[in-house]
């Protein structure tokens, strides 16, 4: 969700103008910048990457926003964005790494540094299944005109026309064969706006005649998540098709049950996070490589105030105040001094020091000194699967770890994530 200030601008914005009438009278409202800056910057008010991301003013009313020009913005009930597939390939090619002394492999903390390793090593081009495909363009531009339909929440589509709106391009690369147009993230989430690559898509396919190609990246955890999408029909927007996903990381990440099964042997359970017990609540962070995210910026940030992590993870501060918790619950993350915020405890600091396998075993480690954990593990170990929701709900209450409710719901759902990242890091079995 998008920050409180957006949202409290959102508010007075629909209510100084008739946006919701003119869109259902008409099918959409049109916005000038001028109109959106009496409120907010217009680039802090329409740019959400992700369906998570969107103000709540904008998405109770099933609403979303497009740029249509350098000064023009349309609202209507569009369906923008596209969500990455749940049953993802969890197999990982390890790729060798040049001896250079200019970049670290081992610490791409910035999107553009992920894209220049994944260039060099020839992550790209494997998984292109082409060669020498080199970096050629990037950077902000703008589209020329072009018309496109999109569909809409309630049914049917709307045709849309743009006319020189500006667009950002990640990566943007060129082999024999195709253009390569890149989009690169470094946090996580479940969806991607789809106007990150069909914006570049129309503008390069009225420059180019060779095949375009689209990829969308996603550096988590030391491993490359690469997607190549397609659109089966150029001027529709909601075309959009995923081709192939794959996996890289430089480093070797092998894990297997037999890892599991000792370390597991080898760890007692220190706590059951009972809530009359101890002062960290208990965790409300679903998606674990987003809490590794952040801990692999805060070991390079050193301290990081609350507005600092809504900022990194693209959540509203709320949000991102629960990924903070959840690394305090593993004693990665700590208060700064003197009221600054957050920053990795000395156990966080030697964490990021390890390679990856390592870093993964002791995360897991480090779960499951908390018994709900360490009894799931065992359950995973003996059932093969992971625990029902309900099952989840019944160990928490039994150690009370918060109280019943809503707020229980939410939590399982958390520790059932917890334990999905925990059972997808094996890669083979030990049969």
């Amino acid at each position: 969700m998008a920050d409180s200030k957006a949202n409290a601008a959102w508010e007075r914005l629909f209510g100084s103008y008739n946006i919701e009438e003119d869109i259902q009278r008409d099918g959409f409202s049109v916005l000038d910048a001028a109109t959106i800056k009496q409120f907010r910057e217009p680039r802090l008010m329409a740019k959400w990457d992700s369906s998570e991301d969107l103000p709540s003013q904008l998405s109770r009313r099933n609403l979303n926003i497009l740029p249509i020009s350098r000064s023009s913005y349309e609202v209507s009930d569009f369906q923008l964005y596209q969500k990455f597939p749940e049953d993802l390939d969890d197999k990982v090619q390890f790729v060798n790494t040049p001896n250079l002394e200019t970049i670290d492999f081992d610490d791409l903390t910035s999107e553009s540094n992920a894209i220049n390793a994944m260039n060099i090593t020839g992550i790209l081009d494997d998984f292109l299944r082409a060669d020498r495909t080199v970096e050629t363009f990037n950077g902000r531009m703008g589209t020329k005109q072009f018309s496109f339909d999109v569909d809409l929440v309630h049914g049917g589509s709307k045709r849309v026309n743009v006319n020189s709106a500006q667009l950002e391009i990640d990566g943007g690369f060129e082999n024999d064969d195709s253009i390569v147009i890149m989009e690169a993230k470094n946090v996580p989430h479940p969806d991607f706006h789809v106007r990150q690559l069909y914006f570049p898509y129309r503008l390069w396919q009225g420059k180019v005649k060779k095949n375009i190609r689209l990829v969308f990246s996603q550096y988590v955890d030391s491993t490359y998540h690469l997607f190549e999408y397609s659109f089966d029909d150029p001027e529709n927007y909601s075309s959009i098709r995923l081709l192939r996903q794959a996996n890289y990381s430089f480093q070797s990440s092998a894990i297997t049950w037999d890892d599991l099964h000792k370390l597991w042997d080898n760890t007692r359970p220190v706590t059951d996070d009972n809530q009359d017990q101890t002062p960290i609540p208990f965790i409300q962070a679903d998606h674990f490589p987003r809490l590794i995210s952040l801990i692999e910026k805060m070991s390079k940030a050193k301290t990081m105030t609350a507005a600092d992590i809504a900022l990194y993870m693209e959540f509203d501060i709320r949000q991102s105040s629960y990924y903070a918790s959840a690394g305090k619950y593993l004693e990665i993350i700590e208060n700064a001094g003197h009221g600054h915020g957050s920053q990795l405890t000395v156990l966080g600091q030697k964490l990021m020091l390890k390679k990856i396998r390592d870093r993964r075993l002791e995360l897991v480690r480090l779960i499951i000194r908390h018994q709900i954990f360490h009894d799931f593990l065992a359950s995973i170990f003996e059932c093969g699967e992971l625990p029902s929701r309900a099952e989840v709900k019944e160990k928490m209450l039994t150690y009370n770890v918060c109280a019943p409710g809503e707020t229980l719901n939410r939590r399982a759902s958390s520790v059932l994530g917890w334990l999905r990242w925990i059972s997808m890091l094996p890669t083979e079995n030990d049969e």
